[in-house]
């Protein structure tokens, strides 16, 4: 039987390879494709076959050699170990055109991430109902809308000044995994998780590889 039981030491890029195994695994499943072979998938993410096997043997036995995987098992426990086989509720601290485009995400929805309340210190903005329904609250509301809704993701689309102080009253009410869209490295205590999703830094990636394919 496949064990799911996380443990300290799996290495970070394995976990984030898994959340890349979902997705083909999706499409095949709404195709009603039963079996995949380590060598699809891991083309499919552009890794190795090798790479596939050894992440998902931190977590047991899950194929059968020579045959491959069965679609929807596979998915199934790639989400009971990534914890996604569940909903999950979020906030959102920053409500420019960063944020809220981030609320109306129907992605965030569809694989079970649900925005239920959305905040800013702006008193221009706090009241305002946005398109998805959300009524913008004031940040002082924080701490009792977390308990009030078992919000347990924040979502940070602050600018960068104001990101940490964000971060602050996040943690200050509970919150524990922080992802942050502003440009900036935030401080969180040793209990806390925080994610950097820093779109500038991905474009300047790739700003790199461009100029060096230009000079061949």
């Amino acid at each position: 039987m496949p064990t799911t039981k996380k443990t300290p030491k799996i290495p970070a890029p394995t976990i984030e390879r898994l959340a890349l195994y979902t997705r083909p695994l999706e499409i095949y499943q709404r195709e009603g494709i039963a079996v995949i072979s380590s060598e699809a998938l891991a083309r499919h993410c552009g890794v190795n076959p090798a790479q596939v096997r050894k992440d998902l043997a931190h977590f047991g036995e899950f194929g059968v050699r020579g045959v491959g995987y069965e679609v929807s098992k596979l998915l199934g426990e790639i989400k009971k170990i990534l914890s996604t086989d569940r909903e999950w509720n979020l906030c959102i601290m920053g409500l420019g055109n960063l944020g809220t485009a981030l609320v109306e995400n129907q992605n965030f929805r569809q694989r079970g991430y649900r925005f239920v309340a959305a905040f800013d210190s702006d008193p221009a903005k706090v009241g305002k109902r946005l398109p998805s329904g959300l009524v913008i609250q004031s940040v002082e509301k924080l701490p009792k809308l977390v308990k009030q809704l078992n919000i347990e993701i924040g979502v940070i689309a602050t600018p960068p000044r104001q990101a940490q102080k964000a971060a602050e009253l996040l943690f200050a009410a509970g919150i524990k995994a922080i992802l942050n869209f502003a440009p900036i490295q935030l401080r969180s205590p040793e209990c806390c998780v925080v994610e950097n999703v820093d779109f500038s830094v991905n474009l300047e990636n790739l700003a790199y590889h461009l100029a060096n394919l230009l000079e061949e």
